[in-house]
Formats: C-alpha cells, sequence, structure tokens
C-alpha cells in the first residue's frame, strides 16, 4: 500500500487527500474499510485517544469564528465574505469546571469519515487536553505566540499534539482551518469540506494566517474579534505578547509559513514540518530570520523547491530529518492510525503503508521536543542543545547539512 504525496499547490489530490488519513487524522482506505464491517459485529464506536502534553501548565482552547470583509466568498453568494475558524490554545489555571474539547467537533469528524468511504459512526474523535473556555494563566509578562497552518484537505486539528505540548510550556497557539480545502464546522452547524471550485494555494494559506495576525492584535489590544462576540476566556487578551510570533506548518502550510515570514515581519521565526515548498510564486525571498526544516518525504535531497529555499535562508537555519518517517509523520496521523488499525484487523504491511516505520511513541516525541525547543530558542531565547547537534534521546534524527 502506497501513501499519496502531495502535489504542486494543492498539495495533495481531493482523493489522495481523503486517504492520508486524514493526513489529518483516522481513515484507512476504502478495502480495508469494507473488510472491517464484514468482519466486525457492531463494536459501537472507538473512542481514539491522544498522548497528554509534557509542561508543567495546564491547556486551555476556545474557538474564534472570524471573517474576513476584505476577501468576498463566490462559494457562499453574493455579499458573502471569507469565514474562518480557528483556535486559541493556551496555559490555564482553575480548569476542573472546564469540559475538554474535543479533537474535531463531532459533525466534521462524522463527514470527514463519511468522505473517506468509511462508517461515520465508527470512531468518536479523541479528547484534547485543551480545556474549553478555562481562564489563562500567566504571571505578569505575556506569552509568546505561535501560528499553525494545516494541509491540503486537512483541517486546524491535525497536530494537537504539538500544538498542546506547546500550551503546556507557556505558549498562545494559534490554529487555522483554510476554509474549502478541508474541513470544518462553523458555529451555525454549516460544515465545509475541500472544494474543487476553490484553488486554495500555499498564498491564499498566507492571506488567511495574516488576516488571523490582525485578529491577534485586535484580541491583545482589548477587542473581540470573534463574529457573534462569544465569550472569552478571562485574561486572553491581556497574555499575547505581539512581540515574540513564530509560526508552523505542515504540508502546504509549511510553504505557507515560509512564504507569509517573507511577506510580514510580524513572524520571528518559521517551522516547516514536511512542506514541499511548491508555489507560484516559489518563496525565493532571502529570509534573515530563523527557520527551521522538519522533512520526510520532501527532502532537499529529492526535491528541488526545498533545496532551492533552503539556499535562501541567510539567517539561523536547520534542517533535521527522522528515519522512516513518511509524510505525515509529524502529525496526529502517526498516533491515531495505529489505533484504528488494532480495532479493524489492518495488516503490519498496510499499516507502514500509512505511517512509515517510525515508531508512534518516538514520533510523538520528536514532534513534542524539537519543535518546542525550536521556539523556545528563538521566541523566549532559551538554549538547547538539542538544536547543537544529534542527541543520544533521540537516535532517529539525523542534522542534514
Amino acid at each position: 500500500m502506497t501513501v499519496v504525496q502531495p502535489v504542486g499547490d494543492r498539495g495533495m489530490t481531493r482523493r489522495g487527500l481523503v486517504g492520508a488519513a486524514l493526513a489529518a487524522g483516522v481513515s484507512v482506505p476504502l478495502g480495508i474499510a469494507g473488510r472491517a464491517t464484514a468482519a466486525t459485529a457492531d463494536p459501537g464506536p472507538v473512542r481514539l485517544t491522544l498522548p497528554a502534553p509534557t509542561g508543567p501548565y495546564r491547556v486551555g482552547t476556545v474557538p474564534l469564528h472570524l471573517v474576513d470583509r476584505s476577501q468576498p466568498d463566490p462559494l457562499a453568494g453574493p455579499g458573502r465574505y471569507r469565514e474562518l475558524m480557528v483556535s486559541v490554545w493556551y496555559p490555564a489555571r482553575d480548569v476542573r469546571r472546564y469540559a475538554l474539547a474535543p479533537w474535531m467537533t463531532a459533525a466534521s469528524m462524522r463527514t470527514l469519515l463519511d468522505s473517506a468511504g468509511f462508517d461515520p459512526d465508527a470512531a468518536l474523535a479523541p479528547l484534547t487536553a485543551g480545556h474549553q473556555g478555562a481562564p489563562v494563566r500567566h504571571s505578569g509578562r505575556r506569552l509568546p505566540v505561535v501560528l499553525y497552518s494545516h494541509g491540503s484537505g486537512s483541517h486546524r486539528s491535525d497536530t494537537t499534539i504539538v500544538v498542546q505540548e506547546l500550551a503546556s510550556h507557556g505558549y498562545v497557539v494559534v490554529t487555522v482551518d483554510h476554509t474549502y480545502d478541508g474541513y470544518s464546522e462553523f458555529p451555525d452547524g454549516r460544515v465545509t469540506v475541500e472544494e474543487d471550485d476553490y484553488h486554495a494555494t500555499p498564498w491564499t494559506y498566507t492571506r488567511d494566517v495574516r488576516f488571523v495576525l490582525d485578529q491577534i492584535t485586535e484580541l491583545a489590544a482589548g477587542g473581540n474579534p470573534d463574529v457573534g462576540q462569544a465569550r472569552l476566556p478571562a485574561g486572553l487578551g491581556p497574555a499575547l505578547d505581539l512581540k515574540r510570533i513564530g509560526m508552523f506548518g505542515w504540508s502546504k502550510g509549511g510553504t505557507a509559513t515560509a512564504l507569509t515570514m517573507g511577506t510580514d515581519q510580524r513572524i520571528q521565526a518559521g517551522l516547516s514540518l514536511d512542506g514541499p515548498m511548491q508555489s507560484q510564486p516559489l518563496p525565493s525571498t532571502d529570509l534573515h530570520r530563523p527557520f527551521m526544516l522538519m522533512t520526510a518525504a520532501f527532502t532537499r535531497a529529492t526535491e528541488p523547491p526545498v533545496a532551492e529555499f533552503f539556499t535562501h535562508l541567510r539567517g539561523w537555519r536547520l534542517n533535521i530529518h527522522a528515519a522512516g518517517a513518511v509524510h505525515s509523520s509529524y502529525g496526529d496521523n502517526q498516533w491515531l492510525v495505529p489505533q484504528l488499525a488494532r480495532v479493524i484487523g489492518m495488516s503490519d504491511e498496510e499499516l507502514t503503508g500509512w505511517i512509515g516505520t517510525l515508531d508512534p511513541s518516538r514520533a510523538v516525541r520528536i514532534g513534542q521536543a524539537y519543535p518546542l525547543a525550536f521556539f523556545d530558542r528563538h521566541l523566549r531565547h532559551r538554549g538547547s542543545h538539542l538544536l547543537s547537534g544529534p542527541s543520544r534521546r533521540f537516535p532517529e534524527v539525523t542534522f542534514v547539512p
């Protein structure tokens, strides 16, 4: 079994993305789904799980519904503008009265599974470590902010393991759904999916992220950018440090991270999780701020756009590579797909086609450790030996010169 790799600006074909599992999360090839249905006697939905973050702080989260009135939305009809759903993750206090947030909304999860030809009632989204609406924990100093951009046909939850890890260590992380290039649910119950009529490029993602940055600025100034004026967690706005902003993204979102840094000076440090660096025009501007590549399928040795981009990094730069990783290995897919595989009887060979040979528990630790070390170094100016060279803790990780 093969994993469909991203192609061009769109990153993945529609059919391929529904496969790459939900490079986002939890799906299986259609043949396996059919075989599982025949082999099981309706055991009921499986509640998937996520590993806990390792930081000292509890985690809170809140969704925001934003409207970019500078961008008309032809798919929604006359007089409508581009709508985005984002989530804000942060260190929290007094969490006991606040329920844990699901990885995806129930409607989005069902749509995601159904689009893959899988029983939409087969699996329940895992619960995250994020307590919905809990008050923000910070002691005087504002918290650094990191934005996240997902891959083609995916959703803002697809690297929740990394996101909640950063939040548990004192970061505010803002994750963005790129509407019509993945799965998203709005407060009125509308679920949007990947639309063939909407050609989302990495530049589309960059436009979305820059708009979200403007909304974060409003939030930090005491405003509420949510369209419905939804209640915000106590202390959220005053917690945001707009002088310390980073960004990371997976696949197309990794390319968008490079483009956003090239066009917006507010982003001080960028991290790409296996971004193909394919866009028109290419991200070819010299960049004098820190940037790190975590490569898997899209390496400098095999992908000229990635190699070319690396030559334009004039500031601090690093390229690491985990042995056995595939395109989605640095996200939640690496942890969630094996859980479903055990339930449906997927063979070891089939599972390897999905997640490669990088052990899921090791992938989780790599995904928790290296992004944290990167942003700690460049947004908090904290030294970390982890980024200085190969580590005995992570023998799978190679530093690519």
